[in-house]
Formats: C-alpha cells, structure tokens, sequence
C-alpha cells in the first residue's frame, strides 16, 4: 500500500526541516518548497494526496495560490494552512476558498498529526461518496449464500493479495462494479483511492484529456490516472475505449509513466488496472475492435460472473437486500413478499441480472400497497402492469408529457411529499433522499419549490 505524499510549503527552513521529520516519522512521504513558484513547480510534478501551507512567503502567498489551485469542483486535494501571522479573517477566506482547516504557528505536533490524518480520511470519504452518487451505491459484499457466490468471494479474495491486473466479465447487470469494489476494498490498496472510469461516456481527446490531465500555463488539472495513485483504477466497459486511448493507456501502465496533454515532464503513476466488460473481448480483438496485446494485459486474472438466473437461489436474499437498503436510502415502505410471489421470482429469468431486480424491489414499493407483496402484484410488475393504466393516468403517473417535464413534475412530487415526512426537517430530508443539502436547495430551486413556504402552510 503506498503511503500518503504530502507536500509542505513554508519559507522558513527551520519549520520545513521539522515538519519532514515529524511526517516522516508518521509514515508520510514529503516535499518541501520554500516559496511559491517552488510550490507550483512540486504540485506540477507530482500530484499531492495534501499539502500543508503557509499563508505569507517572499514571492506571493497562500491565500493566491488555494484561488488558482481551485476549479469548478473545488481543491483537487485537501490543504491546510499554517501561519503564525494569520487572523480570523485569513483563516475565513482560507476555509472559504477550500482549505480543510488554519493552524496557527508556533505548531502543536500532536494537533498538526491529527488534523492532516483527518483531512486525509475526510479527503477519501468525499471521494468515496461521489463515485457512489455518480455511479450507484455498491455493495459492500456481494450478496448471496449460494455455491456459485462463495466460489466467487473466494476468487476475488486471492485475487486481491495480488497486485495484478483483473479483467471482470458478466453480462450488463451481474454486478461487476460491485466486485470490483469488494476486490478493492480486500487488498493493500483498500485505504487508497477506487477510481472509476465510464469509459462509454469519453471518446477522441476528451478522453485521453480525463484520464491523462492538461496542462495550460499556471493551471494544472490532475487526470484520473494521478487521482488514482496508489490505488485502483476501475475501466468500466473498457471495450468502448478508442483505438488511441488503448495504445496510450498501455504504454502509460506498462511504464508507469504519463505526460498530461500540454505538459514536457513525465510524471510517476502507480495504480492497479481492474477492467470490466460485457463483451467478448477475444472476439473483439478477432474482429479488430480492441487491441490483443492491452486485451493479454488485462486479462492476466480473469473473473467471470455468471448471470442472475445461474444462481436462482441468491434471489431472496436479494431481494431483501435492496428492500432494506432502499428504506434507508430513500424511505421508502418496507415489505415481505408471500411465498408464492418468491416462488415466481426464482423462475422469472432475470434478464437485466442483479440491476433489473433492484429496479424491480423499488417499483414494487413506490407503486405498490400493502405489506406483502403477492404473486398477482408481482406478475402484474413484470408485465409492466403493476395498475391499470388507466388508474395511472387517473393518478397522474403517467401525464401526457414529454420525458423532461415528466421527470420534473414527479421529482416535485417526491420531493414535496419526503419534506412532509420529514416535517421540514431539511437534515432528516438529506438523509431520506439520499442527496447533500446543497444539492438539495438547488433542486427545489430548479423545480420551484420553497421549503419555507411549503413548511408555514403544512
């Protein structure tokens, strides 16, 4: 497991010399720069995991460089400020403009250690939880008692006391992000960053761009490459990938070595490759469409997860699963299917695999009612008939609209009645929904609701 690179930036040689022993002696890796232009020239080589940094310097000062450090989604890595000139003022612009926190000099070992250990965990949650929002809560575990998902734990936990490349294969919706994860979450990378790449999503420039970086004068923007240092970078799909991207990325793992677009100076990559695909890439290798020698370094350790209607015997255990992790994501009203309802499901051949079922379990509680689910409600759903529909237009769930509007008039809705439970409680709102407050008071701003409003009425 690589350590944390911490960079400390302070003009007095005295202060620098003292904090590389400490942190050394924590188990950190250190830079030192004396000055601002020594800074940008130690961030631009090598991407920090956080920096410590003083306010006043003899060519410039702190509080300038968090501004130009910063971009439309904030600090790219935590800092924390030290200055024993610093007032409530500076300490405000500098948490304002993102740093983690202001310590004040002459320093107390024992809170600088602490703080930067803080930091450093905050700095992984944060990351953590927005590869969840953005691609869907994983599963700690995969889910599921039966011979072939003990099989595949067992793989995947002798396959994570390695350091080798993983080439995970399923059909769409087996579950492949989740075993990467837990692949993840059982190696020596654990405490270090699980970066996801959509591949289908990147094309052309754009993706050589986001997963190398750019450099344009002064502004340095890291690649995911770098933000995966020392962990593992998950290729989601990666028989998308353009030809271009392929022979890049290869030469890149296979030196450890990149150049950010823009850039001269190669910079240092040290990151485990697990790739995912719903395709056969030796047939596509055959056919042209993926190159053979990236396909042989993917596909060092290969791990195949077969579909849902292979291991029939998991599906209660899944459906009780995304039942119980959906009342707490969303709140949404728990309930228990009858054994006939069971029965149907264990038969039903689950095309959309582990994915399909979950969307299954959250339509059965948004649209359902009662406490059981029974065998007719459940092959009304798969049908695609869990009412009539005329009952749903009556109830307004299926308005004559285009998808757009739809979308907004049901998210109102939703929105609306989640702030009644939680009695305009915006905190117990966040929660239920699943989605930070200030994400949350720009959507009712987009959908134009006032909370306020909405609370004095109830």
């Amino acid at each position: 497991m690589s350590v944390a690179y911490v960079l400390v930036v302070d003009d007095e040689p005295d202060i620098r010399m003292l904090l590389r022993d400490v942190l050394e002696d924590e188990g950190y890796e250190v830079a030192l720069a004396g000055s601002v232009a020594e800074a940008k020239t130690a961030r631009r080589a090598r991407r920090p995991d956080l920096v410590l940094l003083d306010v006043w310097m003899p060519d410039g000062d702190g509080i300038s460089l968090l501004k130009e450090w910063s971009d439309e989604d904030g600090l790219p890595f935590p800092v924390v400020m030290i200055s024993g000139h610093g007032n409530v003022e500076t300490a405000v612009d500098a948490t304002r403009l993102g740093a983690y926190d202001f310590i004040e000099k002459p320093l107390s070992i024992d809170k600088l250690t602490i703080t930067l250990s803080n930091a450093l965990e905050s700095d992984r949650l944060q990351r953590e939880n927005q590869g969840l929002r953005r691609f869907g809560a994983a599963i700690a575990e995969p889910v599921g008692d039966s011979a072939v998902m003990n099989s595949l734990r067992d793989q995947v936990q002798r396959m994570a006391q390695h350091d080798t490349w993983v080439l995970i294969s399923g059909e769409a919706g087996v579950g492949k992000h989740t075993f990467a994860r837990y692949l993840h979450g059982r190696s020596a990378r654990r405490d270090n960053p699980f970066i996801v790449v959509a591949v289908g999503s990147l094309s052309g420039e754009e993706s050589v761009a986001e997963l190398f970086g750019t450099e344009h004068g002064e502004r340095v923007r890291f690649g995911l490459l770098e933000q995966a240092a020392g962990g593992v970078l998950f290729l989601d799909e990666v028989a998308e990938m353009d030809p271009q991207t392929q022979g890049r990325l290869l030469h890149a793992l296979d030196t450890q070595r990149i150049t950010r677009i823009g850039g001269t100076q190669p910079i240092t990559v040290n990151v485990r490759v697990v790739a995912a695909t719903k395709v056969d890439l030796g047939e596509a290798v055959a056919q042209g469409r993926f190159r053979e020698d990236l396909y042989y370094r993917l596909n060092v350790l290969p791990l195949k997860i077969p579909p849902l209607r292979e291991h029939s015997e998991d599906i209660p255990a899944l459906l009780n699963y995304h039942m119980v992790q959906l009342h707490q994501q969303e709140g949404l009203p728990v309930r228990t299917f009858q054994p006939g309802a069971l029965e149907q499901l264990r038969r039903y051949h689950w095309p959309g695999n582990v994915r399909e079922l979950r969307n299954f379990v959250q339509r059965l509680m948004i649209l359902g009612s009662g406490d059981e689910v029974s065998r007719e409600e459940v092959e009304r759903t798969l049908s695609g008939q869990t009412l009539q529909e005329a009952e749903l237009e009556e109830a307004g769930l299926f308005p004559d609209l285009p998808l757009r509007e739809a979308r907004e008039q049901f998210e109102r809705q939703y929105l609306i009645h989640q702030l009644e439970r939680s009695e305009g409680n915006m905190t117990r709102l966040a929660e239920r929904v699943g989605l930070e407050r200030t994400h949350l008071y720009r959507k009712f701003k987009t959908l134009g609701i006032d909370p306020k409003r909405l609370k004095a009425e109830g």
